[in-house]
């Protein structure tokens, strides 16, 4: 690794359609800094732009996903004076943190015109769990964990937490998560349907790549509706639902890779998607 890369705080990488963004902080977990979420949304955004990319990989550097925020961050951390707390009024304000940083983050990845895909290698804690979850598919190595860790430090999930837990699994399991902040292995939560797949350790990389290249694949406009359908139905009337998808496939079904795909499915051959 070049010094430069070495100071970055997302790798960024391609491999064919696909681009993988890296939390680079190895030594802290990849925990969050201000400075790593101006990293991490501009290289969203980059990816957003470029034509070129047709899934969006994130994961992180050495033997963890991401601990969450650091609290060691001047954002976060309490003002002591003479070993006291100081008054509220010189506190941090964690509430401006969440809304300049953790809420574009969790609204951009929701909104990306692409697939994204969480590739946990390691433990994945607090904001750096709910980073994961809020992506469109979870992998997670078999030695991964996952920790709602708020309650430890007095606060509540954030990063999108209090509105993916409840979606994600049943009510109790989600209250347990967040109240107890429990370590969940990998396996646990493929099993309670919060993530996609837990994959054995020494398959992991080979099988997020693969996935990754199949999404890219994929007529990834039609995945993306497909992703905002589904987050629109959870809030919808059946009646609603039925309309909106109308829509979607009037507009779909005049699209260049719908002819494309109904002309592979009477050639019998692989379907060439273009459209993004």
């Amino acid at each position: 690794m070049s010094n430069a890369e070495s100071q970055a705080l997302i790798l960024v990488s391609q491999e064919g359609a696909v681009r993988t963004l890296t939390l680079n902080r190895p030594q802290a977990l990849n925990s969050f800094t201000t400075a790593m979420h101006g990293e991490l949304l501009a290289a969203l955004e980059a990816a957003a732009a470029d034509a070129g990319v047709r899934c969006v990989v994130i994961t992180g550097a050495g033997r963890g996903f991401c601990a969450g925020q650091d609290l060691g961050d001047p954002a976060v951390a309490p003002v002591m004076v003479d070993g006291q707390l100081a008054p509220s009024a010189q506190q941090p304000d964690i509430g401006d943190l969440i809304e300049a940083t953790y809420r574009p983050l969790a609204l951009r990845i929701r909104s990306m015109p692409v697939p994204v895909v969480a590739a946990v290698n390691g433990v994945a804690a607090g904001a750096g769990a709910n980073l994961a979850l809020g992506c469109d598919l979870t992998l997670a190595a078999r030695s991964a964990s996952f920790i709602q860790a708020f309650a430890k430090i007095a606060l509540v999930p954030d990063c999108g937490g209090t509105w993916l837990l409840p979606r994600l699994t049943t009510r109790q399991r989600a209250l347990g998560l967040a109240m107890l902040g429990d370590k969940l292995p990998a396996q646990q939560a493929a099993d309670w349907g919060l993530i996609w797949q837990c994959v054995d350790d020494a398959e992991f990389t080979a099988t997020v790549a693969a996935l990754a290249q199949r999404l890219a694949a994929m007529p990834v406009k039609a995945l993306v509706e497909t992703r905002a359908a589904l987050d629109a139905g959870a809030a919808s009337t059946l009646d609603q639902a039925l309309t909106h998808e109308a829509q979607l496939q009037r507009r779909l079904g005049r699209s260049a890779d719908y002819a494309e795909g109904v002309g592979a499915f009477f050639a019998k051959r692989v379907p060439t998607f273009t459209e993004r």
